[in-house]
């Protein structure tokens, strides 16, 4: 039986790094994958504007700091008119966010001393490329740097109602999540009830996104430590490369972080999150499931609704990769399904009614 083309026909890969040593590392590994062409390269982002038409590829990879113009702004120039799926490679740096904000679709951590290693940062790097080949490609306009003010939020304040003191709201997210969470996030209350949220992301870029939370939403956002205690108004995000789970202390709630094992793949885990919720969680709960590639959390929230959860998933139209949020969908665990832009209303009509 013949082989369809669309499954044969390779990832058609431009690499944009002024590095050579940068370059040759990544067109090496890239080529060594199976499913991936390297097609061409650029030194700088002047240099990509050239070749994209003469490469066209099906993605690209991109450094965010580079001499003349930066990724950054190349991408909110060409990305609008030009949507083809990039994933950022970067070094600890908080403009990554700024960059996936226009447009990008998922980054890798350059490997440093103290980082990951050539070999599984290039695994990481293929396994996204070959991800990003199925994206789907969204801009928007960056966000400010400054906090948004109230006035410009959508939801006014949740109030004292003792039923929202027992309340409990989880939320994963990977592929695309980063922007998609403070998609939700920012159009919260400052009184929101305790959430806990795993967003696939490598070493060291957690602390920062929730330092970029906290700095564009009402609500306190910060990395999790073990021992945090979920209150009213706080959002924790699990810290990268741990495991992430929501604990009972008699009518109290902390999180623990550990190394522990894989699960689903992934550390942290949405579905250890997830399944955490399930098991502990004897008050309300929400379980919001966002887009991102496979299907980490699914079966964690198809738990959760089991026990009695109200459960949302982010639609297809809207998602980067409906991989997660789809396969949920596909499995039962999903009361209802909404768009990046109408999460927060969802959740917000549940919780006003359960006031």
């Amino acid at each position: 039986m013949a082989i369809p083309a669309t499954a044969t026909k390779k990832i058609r890969v431009m690499v944009v790094d002024d590095s050579m040593v940068a370059r040759t590392m990544i067109i090496r590994g890239l080529s060594a994958h199976p499913r991936i062409e390297v097609v061409g390269y650029a030194i700088n982002t002047l240099d990509a504007r050239n070749k994209i038409p003469q490469y066209r590829p099906d993605v690209i990879t991109m450094d965010v700091e580079m001499p003349g113009q930066s990724g950054i702004d190349f991408l909110r120039q060409y990305l609008p008119t030009h949507p083809i799926p990039v994933i950022l490679v970067s070094s600890l740096n908080l403009k990554v966010f700024d960059a996936l904000a226009v447009g990008a679709v998922d980054f890798v951590r350059k490997p440093d001393e103290k980082s990951s290693s050539e070999t599984s940062f290039l695994a990481a790097l293929a396994q996204k490329v070959v991800m990003a080949a199925t994206a789907r490609v969204r801009t928007s306009a960056p966000i400010a740097a400054g906090p948004i003010s109230s006035t410009s939020l959508t939801a006014a304040k949740l109030g004292t109602a003792p039923g929202l003191d027992r309340v409990i709201i989880g939320l994963g997210a990977s592929t695309g999540g980063t922007e998609a969470t403070l998609e939700v996030m920012k159009r919260l209350p400052a009184d929101i009830p305790p959430m806990v949220i795993v967003q696939h992301m490598p070493p060291g870029f957690t602390k920062m996104y929730a330092e970029r939370l906290d700095r564009l939403c009402a609500m306190e956002v910060r990395e999790a430590q073990s021992g945090n205690e979920l209150r009213r108004g706080l959002a924790l995000i699990a810290p990268a490369d741990l495991q992430c789970r929501v604990v009972r202390i008699g009518t109290r709630y902390t999180v623990n972080c550990t190394s522990g094992e894989k699960v689903s793949g992934h550390r942290p885990s949405v579905d250890a999150m997830f399944y955490s919720m399930a098991e502990v969680v004897t008050c309300k709960m929400v379980g919001i499931i966002m887009t991102g590639m496979g299907q980490d959390g699914a079966h964690g929230l198809l738990e959760m609704r089991k026990k009695g959860a109200y459960t949302i998933g982010q639609d297809k139209e809207s998602s980067v990769v409906y991989g997660m949020p789809g396969v949920a969908q596909n499995i039962g665990a999903v009361c209802i399904q909404a768009s990046c832009e109408n999460v927060a209303n969802v959740l917000l009509r549940h919780l006003k009614g359960l006031g």
